[in-house]
């Protein structure tokens, strides 16, 4: 029998231990997009979902990556203590285990990926696993030791890419953007890609397919590479940005929970507190445009 984590802490004046609830939940029905206009307008109008009486505790556990996620996690952890709802990260880094142990129920949430890369995860592992809204979007860059702009690379430059499903298919698409390839219409249709897609090469390059982890530490080996701005953020570089996606990619970063759970009051006050306008703001000035929030916030 599979665990449930949330956990409700009564005072030792009512009893003398810790009594394990569960919050009933059904399963998921609503759209990522209308989950997350939903919350949006509920912050927007000062609603809440608190979940605890006065006194009672709720403990969310949850497994997020350390650049941007801990940090927003972190910024809106006091509002949510205010509710009632103490946040607990188990890890900061989130790896290939990660919806594993959410679907298991060791967590009750997990914050560093996009839908369709859950998605695949479902598909691939038997996983009810659900989006509860997406906070923000990282979109993935192109990024040079050598050069400043796309005009200075050269014919034949060699570029690493992400080869896991989705990330390859966003690095090529924004290398077609950008004046180097030309990809399959059928690739472009699914949203899923590899260099066996490349119908045209616009520019000589070579495509180096690689590990998304092991891009950054052998960027030396490249003329420019594409990765996530949150991998860029967390090791610190300060390569030259050569082009990115814009702010209209569909890969928002999502809260990820067991489908059971989407009704569950916490994790709707979870989401609902970052998708407030103030914490959409704080993204928006502390990231300088690695992070995008998802809200319009009309600036």
């Amino acid at each position: 029998m599979k665990k449930n984590i949330i956990t409700k802490k009564v005072t030792a004046a009512l009893i003398a231990g810790a009594l394990a609830l569960s919050f009933a939940g059904c399963a998921a029905g609503d759209t990522e997009v209308e989950a997350n206009a939903q919350a949006a307008g509920n912050a927007a109008a000062g609603e809440s979902n608190a979940p605890t009486a006065e006194g009672e505790t709720v403990v969310l556990r949850g497994i997020v990556d350390l650049v941007p996620h801990s940090e927003i996690i972190e910024h809106v952890a006091p509002q949510l203590e205010e509710q009632g709802i103490h946040i607990e990260l188990v890890s900061t880094a989130a790896d290939a285990t990660t919806n594993e142990r959410l679907a298991a129920g060791e967590i009750d949430f997990n914050y560093f990926q996009h839908l369709p890369y859950l998605e695949s995860e479902n598909e691939a592992n038997g996983y009810d696993l659900v989006s509860a809204g997406g906070i923000h979007i990282e979109p993935i860059t192109a990024y040079s030791d050598l050069y400043t702009s796309v005009d200075e690379v050269p014919d034949n430059a060699v570029v690493a890419i992400p080869n896991d499903g989705t990330n390859e298919y966003r690095a090529l698409l924004i290398l077609e953007q950008n004046g180097f390839i030309v990809l399959d219409d059928a690739a472009r249709d699914s949203l899923s890609a590899s260099v066996a897609d490349i119908v045209e090469y616009v520019r000589p390059i070579e495509i180096v397919e690689i590990d998304s982890a092991q891009i950054i530490p052998t960027r030396d080996d490249y003329d420019f590479f594409i990765t996530n701005t949150n991998k860029a953020l967390e090791a610190g570089i300060d390569s030259a940005k050569l082009f990115s996606e814009g702010e209209d990619s569909p890969y928002a970063n999502i809260i990820a929970i067991r489908a059971e759970d989407a009704n569950n009051p916490a994790i709707q006050a979870l989401v609902e507190v970052l998708l407030s306008e103030e914490t959409q703001q704080w993204i928006a000035d502390n990231y300088n445009g690695a992070v995008i929030p998802v809200i319009d916030l009309g600036n």
